[in-house]
């Protein structure tokens, strides 16, 4: 058996997935508009990181960093873990994985002191997007029941994403990839106490990202079949999955334009049945409510059937809550979530039920839709539903929205310079340097 670290670095994989993912995204074009797509994802994942800061996870997350600033690793963890803190950060529906808290950290992190032209910053986050998504698109609907996707398939755009900055060779960008899939993980579990777990989750696709780039480059080998593999990661952990979505489509846009961006800090999958509510709330007089019916894709139950929330983030992964409030408010905010907005939605609460749609669990990944319709006390109903919702691609946030949002996010983080952070992670699309981003 081979053993020799250099010939195993050798392109000799006879079309691995992950070899085969590895040239279809360096041989894809970039084009301007692709540059201008990803500075604007940046910039909403650079105010997420900051404004990640102000809270009680971020707090922590800043103590495990501190005196080991020098530490690639724990700094691609902690501000991947920053970026998914508030429940604001972007989602690529069709992987159910959120591509910039593990790709944009994972590039901070390893530019440094030798720090590439703007334009190169983007292009490896671009990179990190399309491999993170491509893989999550292959893993099937079962594995998300158990494992959380932007952590399991996180690793591959963080390693992507770091490969490209350090300039691997195709080669080594592969063993990278593999090392980086054999540090999947990411369990469900912590929603049943609302632990702080999903913040180490996508901190762990970061930092597996890093570090496995970081090895390759020094000649440690990982497997090539790591997701198609007797002993890979479809074996393991999907019970359903659907390997030719890795390499489909190749000359589909760049899977940046296909993501979605949150306008409202809770779980993706409240948006769809928000925005319906949001769209009712004008509607109705709230006291004349008799009951609400909500329905939703199975995923959306899954994660978010949470009558009784107990805490804000308990609240951020209720569909009963965010109907309600949305209903009661006519927006959402992150003060819809905090002890007075739960008090004041309870009541409503208890009159809302939960049902899984067959047309919205037959259509999920593809589509992230829902229902709500009104009962009023006089007998009659009013509904809204939603197949895309504010945010996603088919009704995207414009530039002016998404900056507007990045300013607010920062303004929140108490930056000092807001213009000189959104102006220099956009400059970057056209020529700029990247902006010094201070944590």
């Amino acid at each position: 058996m081979n053993t020799d670290p250099e010939e195993l670095l050798s392109p000799q994989f006879d079309g691995s997935l992950t070899e085969e993912l590895v040239s279809l995204i360096r041989n894809k074009p970039v084009g301007q508009a692709d540059l201008d797509a990803m500075a604007l994802f940046t910039l909403d994942g650079i105010a997420n990181m900051l404004a990640g800061r102000r809270s009680v996870p971020g707090e922590k997350l800043l103590a495990y960093l501190k005196g080991k600033e020098g530490d690639t690793g724990r700094r691609a963890l902690v501000m991947g873990g920053l970026t998914h803190i508030l429940e604001v950060d972007d989602l690529h529906k069709a992987s159910v994985v959120h591509p910039a808290c593990v790709t944009i950290p994972a590039a901070l992190a390893i530019a440094g002191d030798d720090m590439p032209t703007g334009p190169e910053f983007l292009k490896a986050i671009l990179f990190g997007f399309e491999a993170c998504t491509r893989v999550g698109m292959s893993v099937g609907k079962a594995h998300y029941k158990i494992w959380h996707n932007t952590a399991t398939c996180g690793t591959f755009g963080g390693a992507m994403t770091a490969a490209t900055l350090m300039g691997l060779t195709d080669a080594e960008t592969v063993h990278a990839l593999g090392n980086a899939g054999t540090q999947s993980a990411g369990l469900w579990e912590f929603l049943n106490t609302g632990a702080m777990s999903k913040h180490l989750h996508a901190g762990r696709g970061a930092e597996a990202g890093v570090v496995a780039a970081e090895l390759a480059q020094l000649g440690f080998t990982g497997p090539p079949a790591i997701l198609e593999g007797p002993q890979g990661l479809y074996a393991g952990a999907c019970p359903d999955p659907d390997p030719d979505a890795v390499l489909r489509d190749p000359d589909a846009p760049w899977q940046v334009h296909l993501t979605s961006i949150k306008p409202w800090p809770s779980c993706r999958h409240t948006h769809p049945v928000i925005d319906a509510a949001l769209e009712l709330s004008g509607k109705i007089d709230v006291n004349d409510i008799e009951s609400v019916d909500v329905a939703v894709y199975q995923a959306s139950i899954d994660v978010c059937d949470r009558p009784v929330p107990e805490s804000e983030y308990e609240a951020k992964f209720s569909v009963q809550h965010c109907v309600a409030i949305s209903l009661l408010d006519g927006k959402c905010v992150f003060a819809s979530f905090d002890p007075s907005g739960r008090e004041r939605a309870a009541e409503l609460r208890k009159s809302i039920a939960v049902r899984a749609g067959e047309t919205y669990s037959n259509a999920y990944p593809k589509d992230w839709g829902g229902e709500v319709t009104v009962n009023l006390k006089d007998g009659a109903s009013v509904t809204a539903a939603r197949t895309a919702c504010k945010g996603d691609p088919e009704l995207a946030l414009t530039r002016d929205e998404m900056v507007e949002k990045a300013r607010d996010l920062l303004t929140f983080a108490a930056v000092n310079d807001v213009d000189a952070i959104i102006d220099g992670v956009l400059g970057m699309a056209n020529g700029g340097p990247v902006p010094e981003i201070v944590i």
